[in-house]
């Protein structure tokens, strides 16, 4: 597997809103275009040497078996130059225009081959994240409404995330073929709802249990129970039921990117509608039911915290941190810890739904590329626990 590794990311979101006519291209509008040798300077300057990153799809990916690698090739040989080892971010939130949208039947094997085509290219990166966040995806394109086909209802949210998993999983079986040791760090949203009222108790069973879908087609985890239901009333068929359980990759190659914020805890009402309930039972115990699920290593893929009023960021830097290191004792394996991501983020109070222009203070860095006192705080804490990093893995 890997060495314990801390991360940090660029943020590369690219979904369309406005039924397609508004690309929310974060990489744009956070300024890497133009910062990028900058950007990964400071990834340096902290003393970091892995970095989660992926050029956005719709910018490479022209058509099928077209592509063009220009900034891509240039992005990469700096990381390379740089040591800086990526996890390469091939899908995150977006499509390019030709392919319409995840309700397209025809994405999950051409994408394969994009990952095929990636893989050639660049063939000294072992990490790779296929899709990013399959679940968090699904709901805002498909459920929400928010994003990309912009569709509302549990039909289209089983269909957006069975095609998200099978591309997952063609990309994974193509990488390996041409990179044997390759590693997939599956980001995905970790999440708890909570029940408000009595009331509320069954819908909130249901909502934990679809949280897992993305997560059990990927790994190929037998569905059962009101996963199962769902998912077969909703379009997934016996035979694609059987693609995930006999195409699965795990053993050797999987680590589960467990995404954690305060929004990821959710309190269910008795009709459907949820509230945010902040951090109600953290982090360690909602990854410990994942483990317990999935049997594979986990890595802190994301977590930041809007740094309002000063000083929120770094005690939220500071309190995940401590529940990683509390894993250890729960015998639960953690291979990595991220700060997510490396600059300011542009309109996520919204989820991108709307062109705003408010600036995040998430990041490590402001976009004027100034440190933030929670990037002070990262880069301290970098340098006080990499020699000890040992006594966190199994």
């Amino acid at each position: 597997m890997i060495p314990f590794t801390f991360a940090t990311g660029i943020e590369n979101s690219s979904p369309t809103i406005a039924n397609g006519r508004i690309r929310r291209d974060q990489m744009a509008e956070c300024g890497h275009y133009d910062h990028w040798r900058t950007d990964f300077a400071l990834v340096r300057q902290l003393g970091l040497r892995t970095l989660r990153y992926g050029v956005p799809l719709f910018r490479v990916w022209l058509g099928p078996g077209r592509y063009d690698w220009e900034f891509s090739d240039q992005a990469f040989a700096e990381l390379k130059r740089l040591e800086i080892e990526p996890i390469a971010d091939l899908c995150h939130f977006g499509l390019p225009d030709w392919l319409a949208s995840f309700q397209n039947p025809d994405f999950p094997a051409l994408f394969a081959e994009y990952a095929t085509a990636f893989a050639q290219r660049y063939p000294w990166i072992r990490m790779f994240t296929p899709v990013n966040e399959i679940y968090v995806c699904a709901r805002a394109s498909a459920y929400f409404g928010w994003w990309n086909e912009q569709e509302t209802g549990e039909r289209s949210f089983v269909t957006a995330v069975k095609h998200l998993a099978r591309a997952n999983v063609l990309a994974m079986h193509a990488i390996v073929k041409l990179r044997p040791d390759a590693i997939f760090v599956q980001s995905e949203s970790t999440e708890y709802f909570h029940a408000n009222t009595p009331e509320a108790l069954a819908v909130a069973e249901d909502r934990n249990a679809y949280r897992f879908l993305s997560l059990d087609l990927t790994y190929g985890r037998k569905l059962d129970g009101e996963l199962r239901r769902f998912a077969f009333d909703n379009g997934i068929t016996a035979q694609e039921a059987r693609f995930f359980e006999e195409n699965a990759i795990c053993a050797g190659h999987c680590i589960l990117g467990t995404d954690y914020y305060s929004s990821n805890e959710h309190l269910v009402e008795p009709d459907g509608s949820r509230g945010g309930a902040e951090e109600l039972i953290g982090y360690p115990m909602i990854v410990r039911e994942y483990h317990e699920r999935y049997g594979v290593p986990l890595m802190y893929t994301e977590t930041n915290c809007d740094d309002d009023p000063p000083g929120t960021a770094s005690d939220w830097l500071r309190r995940q941190w401590t529940m990683v290191r509390s894993l250890a004792h729960f015998k639960v394996p953690v291979l990595g810890f991220t700060w997510y991501s490396l600059t300011d983020q542009i309109d996520w109070d919204v989820e991108l739904r709307e062109q705003r222009g408010t600036v995040n203070p998430r990041g490590l860095f402001d976009l004027d590329r100034k440190i933030r006192p929670v990037g002070e705080a990262y880069r301290e804490l970098i340098s006080t626990w990499s020699g000890s990093l040992d006594k966190l893995i199994l």
